[in-house]
C-alpha cells in the first residue's frame, strides 16, 4: 500500500516550528519524541487517520550526528522562518520503491523514535530531494502509526499541491506506483522557485500551508 504519510515542517527550533503551526491552522500540536541517530526532534498534529504533520528541528541537547541530518536541517540558518518543507511516501516495500525514482530519494536507513521503528530514505548530503518536491519514502516495521496515538483535532489534507519546473518528471514515478489522490502538479517556468502547498480542513475552515510565500 501506498499513501502520503505525513507532511515535514522545518523550523531553526521545534518551538518556532511549533508556534507557527499553531498560528496558522489554530489547533495545538502534541510532543513526539527524539530521533538519536540524527540528533533531532519533533512535533506532531492528526491531519487524520493515517495521516500527520510533522514539525522537525535540530535537537540542542543531542551530540551532533556523525553524518549529515535529514530534511536539509544542517542548512537551515538560525533565523530561517518555519516552512512545508517536504511530504513523506508511505510504502510497504521502500527498497523496490526507492528504485523506480529516476532522482535517487537516498539510501535506506533504519530509524528508530521511542517504540516506533522503521525504514526511511535519505539522501548522502542530507538534503531535500528535488527541493522537497518529492517525496521522503517510509516503511513502518508494524502496523503501528504516530498518527493512531494523536488526538483528533479537526484537521484533514484535502490536497498537496507540488510545483516545480521538472513536475511531470517527477509525477511520472509516483503515477507508476499508484499515487496520484490528493496530488495535483504544476509545472514552473525555469528559474520560478519550487514548492510545496498543502490545503488543509480546519476548524477555523481551509487554510493553505506553504507555497511561494510561507
Amino acid at each position: 500500500m501506498r499513501a502520503i504519510d505525513h507532511l515535514v515542517v522545518t523550523a531553526p527550533s521545534l518551538a518556532a516550528g511549533v508556534a507557527w503551526v499553531e498560528a496558522t491552522l489554530g489547533v495545538p500540536m502534541q510532543a513526539g519524541g527524539e530521533h538519536v541517530r540524527m540528533g533531532t526532534h519533533n512535533a506532531l498534529l492528526s491531519l487524520g487517520p493515517g495521516v500527520y504533520l510533522e514539525v522537525i528541528a535540530v535537537n540542542p541537547a543531542a551530540p551532533p550526528p556523525a553524518h549529515p541530518r535529514w530534511f536539509g536541517l544542517d542548512a537551515l540558518a538560525p533565523d530561517a522562518a518555519p516552512r512545508l518543507a517536504t511530504w513523506v511516501l508511505r510504502t510497504d516495500d521502500i527498497a523496490a520503491d526507492v528504485a523506480a525514482f529516476a532522482i535517487s530519494p537516498g539510501a535506506v536507513m533504519p530509524m528508530a523514535r521511542g517504540d516506533f521503528r522503521w525504514q526511511i530514505s535519505v539522501p548522502a548530503d542530507g538534503r531535500l530531494v528535488a527541493d522537497g518536491v518529492q517525496p521522503t519514502l517510509i516503511q513502518w516495521a508494524d502496523a503501528r502509526h504516530p498518527a493512531d496515538s494523536l488526538a483528533d483535532v479537526g484537521c484533514r489534507l484535502l490536497r498537496l499541491v507540488c510545483a516545480h519546473p521538472q513536475a511531470g518528471a517527477l509525477q511520472a514515478p509516483l503515477a507508476r506506483l499508484g499515487l496520484d489522490a490528493c496530488l495535483e502538479w504544476q509545472t514552473l517556468m525555469p528559474g520560478q522557485t519550487p514548492c510545496l502547498s498543502a490545503e488543509l480542513d480546519t476548524p477555523a475552515g481551509r487554510v493553505t500551508l506553504g507555497g511561494t510565500e510561507q
